[in-house]
């Protein structure tokens, strides 16, 4: 069997024979004027053997290489898909058929001749001429071991587009789904801003940051862990409707649904609270869906979804009722961490009440949360950035959405009183949440709420994960070009 090095200095030889026939194998520029879904849109009332007086300019990268004698055929991807060009004697130049023997699956090449229709069914483009637009040296996976492995699929994404077609047609959808998001929001007023992704301090989340050093400023930085506290200075300011889409970083856990470095959109809306954040929600999972599969319906993992529908609201206390069969407010702190154990989870810093109560929702509820759910009213303590319940004492005006038992998004009615805001978050920064961590104080923050901060609306949207429940994918990873992997030794 050939070795993956005899492959590649089989082709560094063909690529040394090239240039002393004087071709170069590296041209500047191509210019086409079709793709591949154009001729296959435009030609399909061709019959079998039949050839139009439409000559095209096609080119892409080389997949497989058929030479059969005086007739031979190349598969070229575009960005499109697949168009096949047709070698024939008497058609395609002599210069064509010298220059075959030396192409490769893997090079780019481009075609030039009429469109026709194979006797076999296939449309194709009858090349007069092929020319070479990269040499490519190293052989193609289906030639040694395929990109079968899921490791080397994410450790080499660009092979795996190249191989599997699917692939690429989870990332277009992506970008659906975020300009879908964008659309809605657009649609309403909100203005797309940026925010800082190096920051003199962390803030708006309960994560572990990443650090950095300034050089120029001598002085450490982190990466942004949440874009909350920024926008939130911007509403401040007088801007009613903001929201960015953002990288965010937290030094953290690596599993299915988790990655360091994620996406997340996150907007502000003057004036609303979190039932007008519901709707808003709702509006931006529908128009999502619909842009990648012209329906509010979708299926994920075999299950049925539809986002047509209103999604369920669903009080914390009220879920853990329905699926643990228990009234938290019967049960001792003890008794909520005994269940808790009894489902083999374990708390790390079992201090507050309010934060058991959430772990026990956690492990008793969350995972039935299949359908869209707005979880709503969860305990006092669980955020500091968050207004109190104008009706329940002990609870806040907050709500997590779920689908297929997970978190979507986050959304609060904002908390506005500068001071309740001072006092939650040196709270916070004492007892250092769940986590038992030492969390900053932003002043700067706290100070620009002094001027004011009108009544708000707050969400914020995981939009990798929103990514794998529209596009049917099982891990985060499938939803990421790049996903952050361990380094190989």
């Amino acid at each position: 069997m050939t070795t993956y090095e005899e492959l590649r200095e089989s082709k560094i030889a063909k690529l040394k024979q090239l240039r002393e026939k004087g071709v170069d194998p590296f041209p500047y520029q191509y210019i086409r004027t079709h793709l591949s879904r154009e001729i296959q849109e435009k030609f399909s009332s061709l019959q079998n053997g039949e050839e139009s007086n439409v000559k095209a300019k096609v080119c892409g990268k080389v997949m497989s290489i058929r030479g059969f004698g005086k007739l031979a055929f190349i598969d070229l991807n575009d960005d499109a898909g697949k168009i096949q060009v047709q070698l024939k004697q008497g058609i395609s130049s002599e210069k064509t058929f010298e220059l075959f023997p030396l192409l490769d699956a893997g090079d780019y090449a481009a075609a030039e001749g009429k469109i026709i229709r194979t006797q076999r069914g296939e449309l194709s483009v009858l090349a007069e001429n092929i020319i070479l637009l990269s040499k490519s040296i190293a052989p193609m996976p289906d030639k040694w071991h395929g990109v079968t492995d899921v490791e080397s699929r994410y450790r080499q994404r660009y092979l795996d587009l190249i191989i599997n077609p699917d692939v690429k047609k989870v990332f277009v959808n992506r970008a659906k789904i975020i300009q879908a998001t964008r659309t809605v929001l657009d649609r309403q007023g909100f203005v797309e801003v940026e925010i800082p992704t190096l920051q003199p301090l962390y803030g708006g989340a309960n994560a572990r940051p990443f650090t950095s050093h300034s050089n120029a400023l001598d002085q450490e930085m982190y990466l942004s862990v949440s874009p909350e506290l920024y926008l939130k200075r911007l509403t401040m300011g007088n801007m009613e409707k903001v929201y960015t889409i953002c990288k965010n970083f937290r030094n953290e856990d690596i599993d299915k649904t988790h990655n360091p470095e994620f996406t997340t959109m996150e907007s502000y809306w003057a004036y609303a609270d979190y039932t007008d954040i519901m709707e808003l929600t709702e509006e931006i999972f529908r128009e999502a869906c619909i842009a990648v599969h012209g329906t509010e319906q979708f299926v994920y993992q075999g299950k049925e979804f539809d986002l047509s529908q209103k999604w369920e609201r669903l009080p914390m206390k009220k879920a853990i009722k329905k699926y643990g069969d228990v009234n938290v407010d019967d049960l001792t702190d003890q008794q909520m961490l005994d269940i808790i154990a009894k489902k083999g989870k374990k708390m790390e810093n079992p201090k507050l009440r309010g934060l058991i109560i959430n772990e026990l929702f956690e492990a008793v509820a969350e995972e039935h949360l299949i359908q869209p759910t707005h979880l709503m009213d969860h305990p006092y303590e669980t955020v500091p950035l968050c207004k109190e319940h104008r009706v329940e004492k002990g609870l806040i005006e907050r709500f997590e959405s779920f689908i297929n038992g997970w978190e979507m998004c986050n959304a609060y009615s904002e908390l506005n009183d500068a001071q309740k805001q001072r006092e939650l978050l040196e709270k916070q920064a004492k007892e250092g949440r769940a986590k038992g961590e030492e969390m900053p104080v932003d002043e700067d923050f706290l100070r620009a709420m002094e001027y004011g901060m009108p009544p708000t609306g707050g969400l914020g949207i995981g939009m990798d994960r929103m990514c794998m429940l529209l596009l049917d994918q099982p891990t985060i990873r499938d939803v990421l070009l790049f996903p952050q992997m361990r380094n190989l030794k």
